[in-house]
């Protein structure tokens, strides 16, 4: 019996050592993938040649690509750690770029509001089947189409207005142990849910999203487990064959647009977790004084002050 034990406490020493030298192994092999990625652009890049397409596929949902982005983001922070302005500079632009996307498409959900209220318009009043629209070049759709489209703006709002929202402070929250808790022990439970929560929800979206993204791109379907070889034996007979198959036979045909939204959510979940990790931590050494420093928050307008005047 306690030779089992030895030898399952040995094999799981040794699994924990091999993770360890794996993780390590690949980010210091980032520097060199990162150096020649920049150094050769046109080898993923230049997608007039078919390998070029295969070899940017298999890297965007690759170990190596994971590790390259990972690397960059350990880089920054480490920097900001000796340089506090520089991490509050690289929060300030994180969270800019996730309050700029956000704002723009939430007015993906003033047009899904306008486009129904037109669809019933149409159906219920004019009897009309599409909707004819021109612009020079006349557009001519059935009703289902633009009925189906709905949806694509509601993925919008759902899939590019999540970090903003989060910025913002406008998701429900839970809070049975948080709310009550000191300040410290809010920022240390923030970078602690950032890093295992948010970051891994994150790469598996990224890593099942992106191949699911390409398969309805390109033929022959590229696969996850395919390695970059077959993958460039693969190009040989690539093509483009974007899926623009509805659910009904007049329905909105541009779902291909879902898959891609599904990997910029991951993208940009992956984004904002650092930046929601570092400022935690910038704010847990600063102090309470620091908290929400440099936070851009939407500021509605006081209506009591209005109806005060109004009165």
């Amino acid at each position: 019996m306690e030779n089992e034990q030895t030898i399952s406490l040995a094999s799981t020493a040794s699994a924990v050592y091999d993770g360890f030298l794996w993780f390590f192994q690949n980010l210091l092999l980032s520097f060199y993938n990162i150096g020649y990625a920049v150094s050769n652009p046109g080898m993923w890049l230049d997608w007039s040649e078919k390998k070029s397409i295969m070899r940017f596929v298999y890297y965007g949902g690759s170990v190596e690509f994971f590790f390259a982005v990972l690397l960059i983001f350990l880089a920054l922070f480490i920097v900001g750690v000796f340089r506090p302005a520089f991490m509050w500079g690289n929060i300030r632009l994180l969270e800019g770029f996730a309050n700029t996307v956000g704002r723009f498409f939430a007015w993906a959900g003033l047009i899904m509001v306008l486009q129904q209220v037109l669809i019933i318009i149409m159906q219920r009043i004019f009897t009309r089947p599409d909707i004819v629209i021109g612009f020079g070049i006349p557009l001519s759709y059935d009703i289902s189409w633009y009925a189906e489209e709905l949806k694509l703006y509601n993925a919008l709002v759902v899939s590019l207005c999540a970090t903003y929202t989060f910025v913002q402070g406008g998701h429900v929250r839970v809070d049975l142990f948080y709310a009550g808790a000191k300040f410290r022990t809010k920022k240390i439970v923030d970078m602690f849910g950032s890093i295992v929560f948010m970051l891994p929800m994150a790469v598996l979206i990224w890593m099942y999203g992106w191949y699911f993204l390409w398969r309805h791109l390109i033929v022959p379907k590229p696969s996850a487990s395919d390695a970059l070889d077959r993958l460039l034996a693969k190009s040989r007979v690539l093509k483009w064959n974007v899926e623009t198959i509805g659910f009904s036979p007049n329905g909105f045909t541009g779902y291909f647009l879902f898959k891609i939204l599904l990997v910029a959510f991951a993208g940009m979940i992956f984004i904002h977790a650092w930046a929601f990790f570092m400022r935690s931590f910038q704010e847990l050494r600063e102090g309470q004084s620091s908290e929400n420093k440099y936070r851009d928050v939407d500021q509605l307008p006081d209506l009591t002050e209005v109806v005060e005047t109004n009165n």
